[in-house]
């Protein structure tokens, strides 16, 4: 089974992946590790993504999870056309979808430094998230720990 923890920049995505997959006992994968330096310059300078530059991105991530028998992948997957490009071809994906508020997002984004996430970006990725339909919905205002708790109780 391949896990994908969505969500916008500062929902906790590693946050809860990376203990979700060693609680499942599955390798982690950041998505953030994947993009190319041009998409990293993009947004170090404040500017958001377009599709175009994520469809090879989202295509490598594809291909790396094709690759694996189960893993849990922290992804922002924020549109529905981006989540069916990360599928493709995979026979059994679950998504959990962190949810919070802007305003508990944007608080624990000013406690942070990505190290090329602008908190300045938080907005767009608002305005480009499509809330996915079939997908374990997680309020991130709890602890992590609990989060991951429900989530494994869950993929059962």
């Amino acid at each position: 089974m391949i896990v994908v923890v969505m969500g916008v920049s500062g929902s906790g995505k590693s946050t809860v992946g990376l203990p979700l997959a060693e609680r499942l006992g599955y390798p982690f994968f950041d998505a953030d590790e994947f993009h190319p330096p041009e998409n990293v310059a993009k947004m170090a300078a404040g500017t958001p993504l377009t599709d175009a530059d994520r469809w090879p991105w989202l295509a490598l991530l594809n291909g790396k999870m094709k690759e694996q028998k189960n893993a849990v992948l922290a992804c922002s997957a924020l549109k529905q056309s981006y989540r069916d490009a990360l599928t493709t071809g995979l026979k059994d994906c679950r998504f959990v979808h962190l949810r919070g508020s802007l305003e508990l997002i944007r608080a624990r984004l000013a406690d942070r430094k990505h190290r090329y996430m602008p908190a300045s970006l938080l907005e767009s990725q608002f305005a480009t998230l499509e809330p996915p339909a079939a997908a374990l919905a997680v309020d991130i205002a709890q602890p992590p720990e609990h989060c991951v708790e429900q989530i494994a109780a869950a993929l059962r």
